[in-house]
């Protein structure tokens, strides 16, 4: 049996093993798939630890920094990140993966945005530079970096110059600031809560919410993007799209390479995720 697992602190809340076991199962293969709680500075020696009956891990906060710099090669969108969210692992060094961007194109697809030219990143972690590349993908180009600290959006700034992308960083409070966009990305933990004001500026601007978060669901964002008639979409469209691209690298072992009845299969991850 392969064993496959997804590591992150917290990680208790992670859907992750519903999906990628639906997955497995429709494909007919006996894996195992489950969750570790594992902090960043657990992660060198978690990973020293595992044996040979491991394929895989699935990494979310706070690893995606720590496996970039483990993996022995990369996937483009990982180099263009500085993120890896997807361990392939076997002989040699892991090999890295960036599935949150593919992630967040299928959630927005989903929700009818094919077209983007102004567009919003709440937040300035490891997701958020996920988004600018997935945005510059999409065709933005001008984005909104919206963060407690401006400065810290710096990195993700300079990575959306490289792409083409003008990117500019705001205060969270500096709503005088917030332009019209027509699509935003939220890429704030869960349950962070930010001002009444903000959230309501930000939502009268915002155009189409995609949320990283889904629990706990409505987030504040959802609920202000809802008082204005505005749609939000949790983060388990992307949860779902990303998932799928994290399946075509473990059993294909290349993330562009489709699964044998790819439709049948994402339905399945589909129930499984729409069901719990």
């Amino acid at each position: 049996m392969r064993s496959l697992q997804v590591w992150g602190d917290p990680i208790a809340h992670s859907r992750s093993p519903l999906l990628h076991t639906a997955a497995y199962a429709a494909l007919g293969l006996d894996w195992q798939y489950s969750r570790r709680q594992v902090t960043a500075e657990q992660f060198d020696a978690e990973l020293a630890g595992l044996d040979d009956s491991y394929r895989g891990l699935s990494l979310t906060m706070p690893l995606k920094e720590a496996a970039f710099a483990v993996a022995g090669w990369r996937d483009e969108r990982a180099e263009r990140t500085g993120a890896v969210n997807t361990l392939l692992l076997g002989a040699g060094a892991p090999r890295g993966f960036n599935t949150d961007i593919g992630g967040f194109l299928g959630a927005l697809r989903e929700n009818g945005v094919t077209e983007i030219t102004r567009a919003r990143i709440i937040g300035a972690g490891a997701t958020a530079s996920s988004a600018m590349v997935a945005l510059a993908e999409a065709g933005a180009e001008t984005v909104e970096v919206i963060a407690r600290t401006p400065a810290k959006a710096m990195p993700i700034l300079h990575a959306a110059g490289a792409l083409g992308i003008t990117a500019t960083a705001i205060a969270m409070d500096d709503v005088s600031r917030f332009g019209e966009v027509d699509a935003t990305i939220a890429t704030l933990p869960g349950g962070t809560m930010i001002s009444a004001a903000s959230a309501e500026r930000l939502a009268e601007t915002g155009g189409v919410l995609l949320d990283a978060v889904y629990a706990p669901w409505p987030t504040q964002l959802a609920d202000a993007f809802g008082s204005v008639g505005k749609p939000s979409a949790s983060g388990e469209l992307m949860l779902l799209h990303q998932a799928l691209l994290q399946v075509r690298v473990f059993v294909n072992e290349d993330v562009h390479a489709p699964l044998m009845n790819e439709d049948v299969i994402l339905a399945a991850m589909r129930a499984a995720l729409m069901g719990d």
